[in-house]
């Protein structure tokens, strides 16, 4: 999975006149758990907009003026209710053996069938939430929808992996096709492939018997 580095200050005074200064100043106060204490620091608001602002998942590397450098997931964020400036961000730190929780996007891919004869397709969970070690954390969780019919649903059961646990019942449905009042019943289209199928075959059968009889006239 992707990172991103966040260069920040550790912070000394955490009160509410240190952190409105920081505000004002154009940066945002973090505070990271998950270590032997919770590690205060700030950094600019610009830094996060590629953590922050985008439907893809990465993790953070903290690095401290001194030096330091922390893996990290996001956990929590707050916003301004007018603005929607960031106002503090929490993070969670990481640890080569230890599993953590992460809320992982769904890609679909293919064209479903279901949705060519006119029925609707229901997304119903763009994001999963998995349980991993930190190097088994996926960029993207990706579902093949080619055979995706009307009245089909693909559930988290079959989407199960040995790297991952996926944290919602396995009869969860991720996505599925709907009918609608214009969709047609896409059996119809199995029914044409086999028919096409046979005749192409019977029409090859048949060119089969006529050489032979070709050859015997001449």
């Amino acid at each position: 999975m992707k990172s991103i580095t966040i260069k920040g200050s550790q912070r000394e005074s955490v009160g509410k006149v240190s952190t409105k200064a920081l505000r004002n100043a154009g940066k945002v106060p973090c505070v990271m758990y998950g270590g032997d204490k919770p590690l205060h620091f700030s950094a600019d608001e610009l830094a996060f907009r590629h953590l922050v602002y985008t439907p893809n998942a990465h993790t953070a590397v903290i690095e401290l003026e001194d030096g330091q450098k922390f893996e990290a997931v996001l956990q929590d964020i707050q916003f301004h209710p007018v603005t929607d400036k960031i106002l503090h961000i929490d993070f969670y730190q990481l640890f080569k053996d230890k599993p953590v929780t992460m809320d992982i996007p769904v890609r679909l891919e293919g064209n479903s069938p279901g949705v060519r004869n006119g029925g609707r397709l229901l997304f119903r969970k763009r994001k999963l939430s998995i349980k991993a070690l930190p190097d088994l954390l996926p960029d993207f969780i990706t579902i093949d929808i080619s055979k995706l019919r009307i009245g089909g649903t693909i559930p988290v059961e079959t989407l199960l992996n040995d790297d991952y646990t996926i944290l919602h019942p396995d009869s969860t449905a991720v996505v599925q096709v709907k009918a609608s009042r214009t969709s047609v019943d896409d059996a119809d289209d199995e029914e044409e492939e086999t028919e096409g199928a046979e005749g192409t075959e019977a029409a090859a059968e048949s060119a089969d018997a006529e050489a032979p009889a070709a050859e015997a006239t001449e």
